[in-house]
């Protein structure tokens, strides 16, 4: 099978112009598969270490700066993930094109958080721009405190207005010199808590994200079309 990569939007239909124009939006994804087990930067799995999060965009999983978000220039500031103690983080970070809509975010558990000793007492799966720390607020969505995981797909709590309108345009996030396209990042943070400060030594969650590429040549939901359609 062959393979294509280029820039988007891409669209799809069988009528361009017109009163019954059906062109659409194909829909993307990317996903990653964390095993807190495997500490190998550059492999399948990777899940990441004490104050580094994942990014699987350069396949296999690798080490990734997560940066604060800034909309206004080109400088990037990185972020500083915890070290590991009685709460433990581990993260995917996914970029999507600025301005993208979020359809869907999945989470799931697949074996769940341990330690050296003892066991987890809640984990927490935040979805937003930045790390979030566990109960912060996130930006694009977040599950309840999890005090008794199940290994299976997670829920996220209702949604609020703010997160809702978020997903509709993704924040830009890091601005991209050279004439680039900007950017969105989109962090997931699981915090696994165990509250003695014990070492992890495995866990594994699987991170999918759907989403479509905005087409600026038709405008935005405030701004009036313009330009070429297609």
């Amino acid at each position: 099978m062959a393979r294509s990569t280029f820039e988007g939007p891409v669209l799809s239909g069988t009528t361009r112009f017109g009163p019954f124009r059906n062109v659409g939006y194909a829909e993307l994804a990317q996903s990653a598969a964390l095993n807190i087990a495997t500490t190998t930067p550059n492999t399948a799995g990777y899940g990441g270490s004490s104050g580094v999060f994942v990014a699987s965009n350069n396949i296999p999983n690798s080490a990734v700066t997560v940066y604060t978000p800034n909309s206004a220039s080109t400088t990037l500031t990185a972020t500083s993930i915890p070290a590991d103690s009685a709460t433990v983080y581990r993260g995917f970070v996914a970029y999507l094109p600025a301005g993208s809509r979020i359809i869907d975010i999945f989470v799931d558990i697949g074996v769940i958080t341990t330690f050296t000793s003892g066991s987890l007492t809640s984990v927490q799966i935040n979805v937003s721009n930045n790390y979030i720390a566990a109960a912060g607020t996130c930006t694009y969505a977040q599950t309840a405190v999890l005090t008794s995981p199940a290994v299976g797909r997670q829920s996220f709590n209702t949604f609020t207005a703010t997160q809702l309108a978020n997903q509709q345009s993704t924040s830009t996030d890091i601005v991209q010199a050279n004439g680039e396209f900007n950017l969105s990042q989109v962090v997931f943070t699981v915090a696994s808590i165990n509250g003695t400060n014990v070492a992890i030594t495995g866990g594994t969650y699987y991170f999918t994200i759907r989403y479509t590429q905005p087409d600026g040549n038709i405008g935005t939901t405030t701004t009036y079309p313009f330009g070429n359609f297609d």
